[in-house]
């Protein structure tokens, strides 16, 4: 009988112990301390984020070089949605030297052409600055899910309205699950910016990535809570012809 109470005492020891790992790990995952992806800084050394209105106000002084070679900033979403932080942090980011791009939130429930159109009368052209991003998910959208072709239909609409006025070939930010149930075999020509928190991408219909977000609850100085860390797939002069505008003939 002591024998048996010795082990269920042990295996209660063990069970509170696995739960109290499980418990720190996920608090440390939540608040930023813990993550499942450290890309190498020697492949992949120039490093950025993605902002919106959720990052509050940022310190721009603060901002580690190491994280601050590009940024994203949300400007739209929707039909008729602004971020309220879009032109405050598209000047400072110009003000303090990064590379600066910006982004749209797709949303499944309005025509390409209605967001395009809010896009476009919201992010200013400028001569140097990151092609427009086209940010398609699941999280935070409309509930019915569209069909196939039709959601295609509205995503090429809006690909090449943005386009043609900021001589630019967007990008699309997509998750994994979106790219497969989407966009896999649809996107080739453009060029993609892949969620993936827990593995280094990889594509069976493309040859790769231009942008990678490895974390979505990353920590750095200037700013408070979390925020989206990325890496480019390129080097320095990469990131400098990226930010040109397309040349006609």
């Amino acid at each position: 009988m002591r024998r048996r109470t010795r082990r269920m005492i042990l295996l209660v020891l063990l069970v509170i112990s696995a739960a109290g790992i499980g418990y720190g790990l996920r608090y440390g995952y939540d608040i930023g301390l813990v993550r499942f992806n450290y890309p190498d800084t020697k492949r992949f050394p120039l490093r950025g984020i993605d902002v919106s209105h959720h990052q509050g106000k940022i310190d721009w002084n603060a901002l580690p070089a190491e994280h601050a070679h590009f940024i994203f900033i949300k400007a739209t979403e929707g039909g008729d949605h602004k971020d309220r932080r879009f032109k405050t942090n598209w000047d400072n980011a110009y003000r303090y030297g990064l590379a600066r791009g910006a982004y749209h939130f797709f949303t499944f429930c309005k025509a390409g052409k209605q967001q395009a159109e809010n896009f476009i009368a919201t992010v200013p052209v400028e001569e140097k600055m990151l092609p427009p991003v086209i940010d398609i998910e699941y999280g935070g959208n409309c509930k019915s899910r569209p069909e196939r072709e039709g959601l295609l239909r509205e995503l090429r609409e809006f690909a090449v309205e943005v386009e043609q006025v900021y001589r630019r070939k967007p990008i699309f930010y997509v998750t994994e699950e979106i790219y497969a149930d989407y966009l896999r075999g649809e996107i080739t020509d453009y060029p993609v910016w892949i969620r993936d928190i827990y593995f280094e991408p990889s594509f069976s219909d493309r040859s790769g990535w231009l942008f990678w977000q490895y974390a979505n609850r990353g920590r750095i100085k200037g700013i408070q809570g979390p925020v989206d860390l990325n890496v480019f797939n390129g080097d320095a002069a990469a990131l400098e012809q990226l930010q040109e505008p397309i040349t006609t003939p």
